[in-house]
């Protein structure tokens, strides 16, 4: 696991500028990439909202309404935090990603959540047709499909995120660590709280579908491809179909460590 110093929200947007204006010095065919995205904003929201906005844009939500709409969120200093945490998270996690900017600009898992962090604040506000247009357009844009009433918290890494699914009354607390193609659902048609609760620090494995109002403890990981129907305690590792408890973890953290490999009891 590499292990980086833990910035601010302004250092972290420094760091972003700094790595553009190399980044555009050293390929000019992009610069005017790097200026409209990162080097002509002033700070991380404004940015962020203006390169979300451009991205999921539609012609029932066009990129100056949806821009103004985040530019509002992302303003929000509580929100920006998680934002700042979350790019964090995946440089330190993400063996693929050595830059600050990376994940703002690549990123489809970071940027997929931070479009979801801006669903959820309308959910929140009682604008849900918008909220849910939010949610298809992410869906569409990015193949990620987060119910914008579900609750993230911060320092989540999304890794790769292709066929994530969350589901409405899903929880994910911080320091979370989730592969691709996975799902937290439900088990039918039954309405209330049906998706499950990732508690914090928690790695779940590519493939992995966690099923029910059931309960993953903090520092657990879900192995890959296993489908999960039960509660699993802290510190556990899961695997199967249907999942069991297999083992136990070397790692006090598996999420922040994003070490797939496992003991057999």
């Amino acid at each position: 696991m590499k292990t980086k110093l833990k910035l601010t929200t302004q250092e972290i947007w420094q760091k972003i500028t700094a790595e553009a204006k190399a980044s555009a010095a050293a390929e000019p065919n992009l610069a005017n990439y790097f200026a409209n995205t990162i080097l002509n904003h002033s700070d991380l929201g404004t940015a962020l909202s203006s390169y979300l906005a451009q991205k999921l844009a539609s012609t029932a939500a066009t990129a100056p309404m949806l821009q103004e709409i985040m530019q509002e969120v992302f303003a929000k200093e509580p929100i920006i935090i998680m934002v700042a945490r979350d790019i964090q998270a995946t440089v330190d996690r993400d063996s693929a990603c050595d830059l600050y900017s990376s994940p703002f600009l690549y990123f489809k898992g970071f940027l997929s959540l931070q479009a979801y962090r801006a669903a959820h604040e309308l959910w929140l506000q009682g604008r849900t047709s918008l909220a849910l247009l939010l949610q298809h357009r992410i869906s569409i844009t990015f193949a990620v499909d987060i119910h914008p009433a579900a609750i993230i918290g911060s320092g989540v890494m999304i890794d790769h995120a292709t066929a994530l699914v969350i589901g409405e009354t899903a929880v994910i607390e911080d320091s979370v660590s989730i592969m691709q193609s996975v799902t937290l659902g439900g088990t039918g048609k039954d309405s209330g709280d049906r998706h499950p609760k990732i508690r914090k620090g928690v790695l779940i494995g590519p493939g992995a579908t966690i099923l029910g109002n059931i309960d993953i403890g903090e520092g657990a990981m879900v192995a890959a491809a296993s489908v999960v129907l039960k509660n699993v305690a802290a510190h556990k590792v899961v695997a199967g179909v249907p999942a069991v408890e297999i083992g136990d973890l070397k790692d006090d953290n598996p999420a922040k460590a994003m070490n797939h490999y496992f003991s057999a009891k």
